[in-house]
């Protein structure tokens, strides 16, 4: 349990580094690591990609938070947009979780494969959204919240790939997209992991430490130590060429979306 706790822990400062560092949730690296980690252990491959993605979603309740209050102190969250948007994401989001234990886990393995690499490719590529219209409605907001919250709730992720190009191309500033978008990760994730909890509660072969599909090991293990590395990431970035490290993870990315994809295809 111990050894297990220590690879946690590190998970926990790996993801927290390259939220810091990029700007993304750290959901991106932790999921495919806790998969990676949960095989290692032997658990079942009936259970381990949904637990991979409910203990993501878990651990991103927790670090969430600092970082909300860290941009509601600058004042960038953009409130108003915040509370259309989070109506849809908590309906989206407990949908999501619906949609994903229903798939069989190398269905969800190959569909996270795709998803990870395409976001390689907009990260290497540095691919974003000419300016569209501004955001013209209540319906409209309700309407991405659900379609964020059921995508992000799938893959066990905070939103941020989806949400901050979404805003950007609703010509809300870069800064205020950002900071909404981390705003947006608290009921994702919170929505996500009490379904999953819910679901999950009777689910056969999950491990021993586990609530639901949250794998309690891993959460806290990553929770401990992730905050305090986002922040070493956060002041790493404004010394170090965003654009070599953005690279650099996409080539991670496209590695591990192209191993679930060989793995449960052929």
């Amino acid at each position: 349990m111990l050894m297990t706790l220590l690879l946690y822990l590190v998970l926990g400062a790996a993801a927290g580094l390259t939220a810091g560092l990029f700007g993304i949730g750290g959901g991106l690296l932790i999921v495919p690591v806790l998969i990676f980690s949960f095989e290692l252990q032997g658990v079942s491959p009936a259970v381990l990609t949904h637990m991979a993605i409910a203990t993501s979603l878990a651990t991103i309740v927790v670090t969430s938070i600092s970082s909300i209050l860290a941009h509601h102190k600058r004042g960038a969250v953009n409130w108003p947009v915040f509370r259309l948007l989070a109506v849809g994401i908590l309906f989206g989001a407990m949908l999501g979780v619906n949609t994903a234990v229903m798939l069989p886990g190398n269905v969800l393995q190959i569909a996270l494969g795709c998803f990870v690499i395409l976001v390689a490719f907009q990260m290497a590529l540095n691919l974003k959204p000419s300016a569209g219209d501004p955001v013209s409605g209540k319906w409209e907001l309700g309407a991405a919240g659900t379609g964020v919250g059921w995508v992000s709730a799938i893959f066990g992720i905070g939103g941020g790939t989806l949400t901050v190009p979404y805003l950007s191309w609703r010509r809300i500033t870069m800064q205020q997209a950002v900071a909404t978008s981390a705003a947006c990760g608290l009921p994702i994730a919170l929505m996500g992991a009490v379904t999953n909890i819910w679901v999950g509660w009777d689910a056969p072969a999950r491990p021993e430490w586990s609530l639901g599909y949250v794998y309690l090991p891993a959460f806290v293990g990553i929770v401990i130590t992730s905050s305090v590395f986002a922040k070493l990431g956060a002041k790493l970035a404004h010394a170090l060429s965003q654009v070599m490290l953005k690279r650099i993870f996409a080539v991670f990315l496209l590695l591990v979306g192209i191993r679930f994809l060989v793995t449960n295809l052929f």
